[in-house]
């Protein structure tokens, strides 16, 4: 292994916050909070199901004391059509799993480590920071005029706004049988 990816490799294990406190973010990954898609109770029972199938369980970002978050409803793949977005950890590495109102899985995307969407948070602690919204025309196109990127195709439903909370985001938006990852938040 090159000197590099070991020093890499050592800075993603261990981190120091702004305190000097030594991060352990390989134990803050094991105890992100994991939520089981039948927490969910405004979802589909057949969503939950063909969730719970796939071993599926919902991060929830850090601070979240009110509903659960990361399991949305919204018009992802054509206007007048209802699908559910969930990010589904397995193994601690998180999908947007997109499913129709019956549950059928229609799209799985952008897989990522759950530990690289850690972060320090302040106090010696560290946080599960990813998120995913519903984004309208009116969101995807007021992040194009901000932070320019990919033109967005003519927007008649809803994307998906997959964040880096307080950091960054990109909208996957399904368009002519495919998914694009346009500009989110900066």
């Amino acid at each position: 292994m090159r000197k590099s990816s070991v020093f890499w490799a050592f800075v993603l294990s261990f981190w120091m916050d702004l305190s000097g406190e030594q991060l352990d973010f390989e134990r803050a990954d094991r105890e992100t909070v994991r939520l089981s898609p039948t927490h969910f109770v405004e979802v589909p029972e057949s969503v939950q199901a063909t969730l719970s199938l796939l071993g599926c369980r919902i991060p929830q970002p850090w601070g979240t004391n009110e509903k659960p978050r990361n399991l949305i409803r919204g018009e992802f793949m054509e206007a007048g059509r209802t699908q559910w977005a969930a990010l589904c950890s397995r193994n601690r590495s998180s999908a947007i799993i997109v499913t129709d109102e019956n549950g059928r899985v229609r799209a799985e995307l952008a897989s990522a480590r759950d530990k690289g969407f850690l972060q320090g948070i302040g106090g010696g602690k560290i946080g599960y920071t990813r998120g995913i919204y519903p984004v309208g025309a009116d969101g995807i196109l007021s992040y194009y005029q901000a932070y320019g990127g990919p033109k967005p195709p003519s927007i008649d439903h809803q994307g998906i706004d997959d964040a880096f909370l307080e950091k960054a985001s990109i909208v996957h938006y399904f368009h002519e049988g495919k998914w694009l990852r346009l500009t989110g938040a900066d």
